[in-house]
């Protein structure tokens, strides 16, 4: 094939395939290498290894590789290997089915050694999602099926990269040049990032959940967020594909990114409620502390009146008697009426119309008559309960304060220490939960807090939660 049809393909490309222990990068170890080796379209290099993870492979891994723990006792160490890994990826785009895992976990392992390692990555799932989008799956087996391709070796790491190679082979042959080109083209430059970040950023984010933080000049907090994947988050950031101009603009102002990784998406969901009220960033605006959040309230000898008062006023054993979470005065008062003429009941009675005799809505038909005598009181408070029913508050369903366990998939832990639904923070270890548990005071109700810690108690009926007025354990 000519040079000059090969202009915008990759002259260089590496692909790679990993056997690891499981699959987390942070806590996990790869057990086999496979790498083979293309250059201006030849086979230039097939070379692989087993390889020591110096902890034990899980049965069901093993089951799954035929990778035991006997054939990887005397591999050499990743940390033995690395300088020879490091010189036969060097250069080259790498390429992965799921290339993300396969990357992530060669840079967890470089790292280890105190070695960096960065490259151009090209994922042939998404590959194959691009220019096969009338196909649903796109795993190795399915590509494997639809185009014809076999394998002597399968889930071993060179079997698996000759494989690779093979579907690059069949693309060249089967799919117009420019169109290979263009896919290829677009997948590496998928997350540019602007000339003012590190161009290592998109290597750096980890693939798991977190909040994070995008900084702008002088170091000022523009924006606070979280993310069940942080990595693509933050890079969505700076698609270069957004409509939106609040968004546009945000991304031109981002000179530093930081991030904080959590055990799952409940300690990132608390973190970013934490730090938005406490650092007040630029660009956040939904969760930022808002002094008018105000409920409506109930009391059982009002005799149908109903309050709006505000949420720092609730102590939390009067939360059954309150209704909604509203951000004014305001927005409770609309949703009161809407839902009194919903049902008609008495504006009048429920305190929000003033007038001599009967209300507006029973003179044109709409309400009942508790004004003037004609609903019974206990009958229309009845209806003004069953009314309301769907927005009443929950009561903080245990005896104080409490730690509730969050796992990763490694089974690495936060705590994260609530009360009153009210969050203290999260604790990593022995100190950190001691610190929380011996703080004075009970935290002010949080309305963002409730509303995280309400969908979390429905998504998990079996809790794992440790009562902090006992002694307590971080293991």
């Amino acid at each position: 094939m000519a040079a000059a049809e090969d202009a915008d393909l990759p002259r260089d490309l590496v692909f790679v395939d990993l056997e690891t222990t499981g699959g987390n990068a942070a806590f996990h170890r790869i057990t086999e290498i496979g790498i083979v080796r293309v250059v201006d379209g030849q086979l230039v290099e097939e070379w692989s290894s087993l390889v020591n993870p110096e902890c034990r492979i899980p049965s069901y891994i093993e089951a799954f590789t035929g990778i035991s723990n006997e054939m990887v006792a005397d591999a050499p160490r990743f940390a033995d290997l690395a300088k020879l890994v490091q010189e036969k990826l060097a250069g080259s785009v790498f390429v992965a089915h799921n290339a993300r895992f396969d990357y992530s976990f060669l840079r967890a392992e470089f790292r280890r050694t105190e070695r960096r390692f960065a490259a151009k990555v090209l994922c042939s799932v998404k590959l194959s999602r691009r220019l096969f989008p009338e196909h649903r799956r796109h795993s190795l087996d399915a590509v494997m099926e639809r185009h014809g391709l076999h394998c002597s070796a399968r889930h071993r790491a060179l079997g698996d990269a000759r494989v690779l190679w093979d579907f690059w082979c069949l693309l060249r042959r089967e799919r117009p040049e420019a169109e290979l080109a263009a896919a290829v083209q677009g997948l590496l430059g998928a997350h540019a990032l602007p000339p003012q970040l590190s161009p290592d950023l998109a290597d750096e984010l980890p693939e798991g959940p977190g909040v994070y933080r995008f900084f702008g000049h002088d170091d000022a907090l523009l924006y606070v967020g979280k993310s069940v994947s942080l990595r693509t988050r933050v890079l969505a950031h700076f698609a270069g594909e957004h409509s939106d101009s609040k968004e546009q603009r945000l991304a031109r102002q981002v000179c530093r990114v930081d991030w904080l990784e959590t055990a799952g998406e409940l300690g990132a969901l608390l973190r970013e409620a934490e730090w938005i009220k406490r650092l007040q960033p630029l660009h956040n605006r939904r969760l930022k502390k808002n002094p008018e959040t105000v409920t409506l309230r109930v009391p059982a000898a009002a005799g149908g009146l109903v309050a709006v008062i505000g949420v720092e006023q609730i102590e939390p054993e009067e939360l059954g008697d309150c209704f909604g979470l509203f951000r004014s005065r305001k927005d409770a008062q609309k949703a009161l009426s809407d839902i009194a003429r919903a049902q008609q009941l008495c504006l009048k009675v429920i305190g929000l119309e003033q007038s001599a005799g009967s209300c507006f809505a029973h003179q044109v038909g709409k309400c009942r008559g508790a004004c003037v005598g004609k609903e019974p009181l206990v009958l229309h408070a009845m209806r003004l309960s069953l009314a309301l029913s769907s927005l009443r508050l929950k009561v903080w369903p245990f005896p104080g304060r409490i730690a509730l366990r969050e796992r990763d998939g490694s089974g690495h832990a936060d705590l994260h220490v609530c009360e009153a639904w009210g969050y203290l923070g999260t604790a990593r270890d022995e100190e950190e939960l001691a610190e929380l548990s011996a703080a004075t005071g009970r935290p002010p109700f949080d309305p963002d807090v409730y509303r995280i810690l309400v969908r979390h108690f429905s998504d998990k009926p079996k809790l794992d939660w440790h009562d902090l007025r006992v002694a307590t354990s971080a293991s």
